[in-house]
Parts: structure tokens; sequence; C-alpha cells
């Protein structure tokens, strides 16, 4: 049998980026409905209505929908920031059109938005909300490339925002109402509001705390953060040398914000390690 070997000038031509470029421009555009359907293909049949009325959610849903080209654009950093500023005008219907998970599944899109799209009554003031129901959840989450991920949480009646985004590092960065908060402690993995008002996430506890430990999954001891949206204020509370918070709770009971070492102790009916009050004097 004879083998017969390609000619090196017949091998392939490889195309360079610029020609691949040039190539792609000198096409001629596809027609209006084609390019129409494939780039809101995910928001037409529910979420056209809601995003005729809000320019916050088009943008959010061109951002999220279109990352890797904005990225190319803009590179990661500003990429970041200006997605953060949009988050921060942000509305829960807003999330759910730009196709982040939610409350009911964080790791897929709104599952039923011909519930979720519709205006949500004025006298809900429900602390925490589970769709599918009117106006969406209340907490969203998105994954925006390899091991980023942001979470978008909303306090009841959405008077308040908070957005905690974690890079590919670990690092967590938090902003509420638009604002930096705890820029000097290590943020957990996520954060949740008591009610309207409060915002609560886990942060490494101190290093000199006798049982201190680190491992593979972070420090064994935690302190928490505790933002009053409405002052603008932000508190770290850390365990003494003779309290274990391993994944300290906050509860608000009344006119108290009440903080546990762990949820099993808040719900064994144990007295809380501290108490602090929870309206104005």
């Amino acid at each position: 049998m004879r083998w017969w070997r390609r000619d090196s000038a017949e091998a392939p031509r490889s195309v360079s980026r610029e020609e691949q470029i040039i190539r792609a421009l000198l096409r001629p555009p596809e027609p209006l409905h084609v390019r129409g359907a494939r780039r809101w293909r995910d928001a037409m049949d529910h979420w056209q209505d809601w995003l005729r009325r809000s320019a916050t959610g088009v943008e959010l849903y061109t951002r999220a929908t279109a990352r890797d080209e904005y990225r190319y654009l803009l590179g990661d950093d500003a990429y970041r920031e200006q997605l953060i500023g949009i988050l921060g005008r942000a509305q829960p219907r807003d999330c759910a059109a730009a196709r982040f998970g939610c409350t009911r599944r964080m790791d897929r899109a709104c599952q039923g938005p011909e519930i979720c799209s519709q205006d949500r009554s004025p006298d809900d003031r429900e602390v925490h909300r589970e769709g599918p129901l009117p106006g969406a959840c209340d907490t969203f989450y998105g994954d925006l490339g390899p091991e980023e991920r942001l979470q978008v949480a909303f306090s009841a009646g959405e008077r308040h925002r908070a957005v905690l985004w974690h890079d590919r590092v670990l690092t967590g960065r938090l902003w509420i109402d638009g604002a930096p908060v705890g820029e000097d402690v290590f943020l957990g993995e996520w954060g949740r509001w008591l009610d309207d008002r409060f915002y609560v996430i886990e942060v490494n506890g101190p290093d000199d705390h006798p049982k201190q430990e680190y491992g593979f999954g972070g420090a064994v001891i935690n302190s928490v953060l505790i933002h009053d949206a409405d002052r603008s204020s932000t508190r770290v509370l850390e365990p003494t040398a003779d309290e274990r918070w391993t994944t300290p709770l906050v509860v608000r009971e009344g006119d108290e914000l009440r903080v546990f070492p762990d949820r099993q102790a808040a719900e064994a009916g144990a007295s809380p390690d501290r108490t602090l009050p929870a309206i104005d004097d």
C-alpha cells in the first residue's frame, strides 16, 4: 500500500484573528426579526412588558446575558464596577428578567415568569419572599464566570438592596444601597436581611480567640457584621473568649436583635449571647 503524504503547501491555512474579524464584518446582517429573536429570546414571552417600564431592567439584562462581550470591551474591573452600579438601583423583577438564580433555585433562572412578572401588591411587606409570586423573589444569585458569583438581596418592602460579590480568590465585597460596607473584614459566603432595616453576614472571627482555627472552609470561630441601613451604620460583633460562635445567628424579636452562637442554640430555646436594641431611642 502506498501512503500519500499531504504536502505542506496543501495544509489548511490558519486564519488570523484579524482576518476572522474582517470576514465577520463583511457578512451581510441577518434580518431584524432573526437578530431580535436571538437577542431577546429569553425576555419576549413574559418579561417584555416589564422591560418596557424598566430601563434598568433592560440594561441589566444586556450586561448579564452578554457579559463576555462587555468584558471584552471594558475589562473585568470596569465590567464589575458598572454592573454593581446597575444592581444598586435594580428591582427584583430586573434581576429575574436578567435570568439570575433566585430564592427558589439559585442555580437556574426564574421558572414562573408568567407569575413573577406581575405587579406586587403594595400591601405586601413580607420579610422573606420565595416565588413564584407577583413581584418575584427577594434574593437573586448570579454566576459571572469562573469562580465569580454574586448575591443580590432585597429587604422587606424593597426599601434597601445588598449586593455581595465574591471573586476568584473568594474575596468578598459588599455594597448596600450602592455604598461599600465591611471593607476591612473577610466576608462570609452569603448575607441576609432581618427586616426592612438590618442586614447581617458572617465575618471571620478574631485570630486570638482561644478556639480559633483555620481550615479549608475558613475560620472555625466567626464574628457577625450587622448593618443598619436606616442609619447607614455598621458594627462587627466579636465573640469573647468564653463564646464559641461557629455560625452566629442574629434574629429579630420585637424591639431586640438577639445573637446566638449557632442555629441549634436558637432553636433549642437557649438564651442569646448578646441582645441589641432594634428600635431607635
